[in-house]
């Protein structure tokens, strides 16, 4: 006889089902088949409840134990939100780009720059699509990468707002466009959003994401992107706040393309930025790196998945991650050659750099190679900074505290050094001194 024995719910899990009982009816495009649409996700959710360790994808970042309670869906941010948010972006480093500042969750126009349109280029809301069932943008929905995640469930369940983003085949947009997404209510909130990204044949463009604000909201972020044939894309993602930080990124790249990815995260409690990349078009170059910089008890989750499905392409996957005090850095990558994709050239490699005796990094680099004519690798390593270099330094006259804020930057800036944006490589790199400067402190 077989039993079907399945776990209790926790509080997390149940404060999910209530909150959807009680916002199903005002999500946008209520009364639609978008109304179908979440009711479908929030069932697989249902049945399947928080993704813990006994899903292997979620092996080292268990929701069950680490998502302790799910927040109310946040309001719609008022005017003490909007002013709030307004003094979080004259902080915000200074990079000349197309700005779409999101506040709780919502875009909030007289704070973004969406006058004067570079020809080709099209903005939109997430929300304001739903609300008007745009079969255009409906139709888009969960379709570049479909995946079984449960993170994405949720997101489809919940999604409130987002951009929708089109570029025209060979626009070439000369500032990046800049998604500002702010946490600014006076209470824990909870926010789901989704942004679809489509590039053109031939277009070139930059985007810049992110996430900034009070730590006490737990955010679910999904950005689908459609990349057509040859094509320039860069993506880059700063996280630097939140309780709970899930996100995920779905991306399907055409042939001759470049991509470039970046992931950077210097804050937030619990952090898990998940990809799912196709190349389902021949000779396209990527270029997917990150870097986390943790301490205290942080706990940031980078989980890859890079799907090679077409001839001669080339990628390149480089994570490091810098981990301090009781803080848990996870990497965990899988490169697959799908049948057929001849000529796949493929190295991943994640490196971590414990500042002390409690620090924890997981590494999980995989290969799944179904081609027989490629040339493919995987490699990881974690250790202390190098005493070596730390006594070339310090017989030279450099303090020891100096010292060792030189060999962190420049483990870290092998992997920045990849951003093509002179101003944004520039901007991190401060960044990464200002958190070494704090951890001298």
């Amino acid at each position: 006889m077989n039993i079907d024995v399945r776990p209790m719910k926790t509080a997390a899990e149940g404060a999910l089902a209530v909150s959807f009982a009680s916002a199903r009816d005002r999500l946008p495009g209520a009364g639609t088949k978008i109304a179908a649409l979440r009711e479908e996700a929030f069932g697989r959710f249902e049945n399947a409840g928080l993704p813990s360790r006994r899903v292997e994808e979620w092996k080292y970042t268990d929701l069950r134990i680490l998502m302790r309670d799910a927040r109310a869906l946040a309001p719609l941010p008022d005017a003490a939100a909007k002013l709030r948010a307004r003094e979080t972006c004259a902080r915000l480093p200074s990079i000349e780009a197309r700005r779409l500042v999101f506040v709780d969750g919502s875009l909030v126009p007289e704070l973004s720059d969406l006058d004067a349109l570079e020809p080709g280029l099209s903005i939109g809301s997430l929300a304001a699509s739903l609300a008007r069932a745009d079969a255009g943008v409906v139709g888009r929905l969960g379709q570049i990468m479909p995946t079984a995640d449960m993170a994405v469930a949720l997101n489809t369940a919940f999604m409130g707002d987002g951009a929708v983003i089109d570029v025209a085949p060979g626009a070439v947009l000369a500032r990046p466009i800049h998604l500002v997404f702010i946490n600014s209510g006076t209470e824990p909130g909870a926010v789901f959003m989704r942004s679809l990204v489509r590039i053109g044949k031939g277009a070139r463009a930059m985007l810049l994401e992110s996430h900034e604000g009070s730590n006490e909201f737990q955010v679910n972020t999904v950005l689908e992107l459609a990349i057509d044939d040859d094509a320039h894309v860069d993506h880059v993602k700063i996280t630097r706040s939140g309780a709970l930080h899930l996100s995920t990124l779905m991306a399907a790249i055409g042939a001759h393309t470049r991509f470039n990815e970046f992931l950077f995260t210097a804050g937030g409690a619990v952090v898990r930025n998940q990809m799912f990349v196709r190349f389902q078009g021949e000779g396209t170059i990527a270029g997917i790196r990150g870097a986390c910089l943790l301490k205290g008890r942080q706990h940031a989750d980078t989980t890859l998945f890079a799907e090679h499905a077409a001839q001669a392409c080339t990628s390149r996957e480089v994570f490091k991650s810098v981990l301090d005090q009781e803080s848990h850095g996870v990497f965990q990558g899988k490169i697959r050659v799908a049948p057929g994709a001849q000529k796949t050239d493929a190295r991943m490699a994640t490196h971590a750099l414990l500042l002390s005796e409690t620090a924890e990094a997981d590494n999980k680099p995989e290969l799944e190679i179904f081609a027989d004519d490629v040339q493919c690798g995987h490699g990881a390593t974690s250790g202390q900074l190098d005493e070596d270099l730390l006594f070339y330094l310090k017989a030279r006259g450099v303090p020891a505290r100096e010292a060792q804020a030189l060999l962190i930057q420049a483990f870290v800036g092998e992997a920045v050094e990849g951003i093509e944006h002179a101003g944004l490589r520039d901007t991190l790199m401060a960044q990464v001194a200002a958190w070494v400067a704090t951890r001298a402190t």
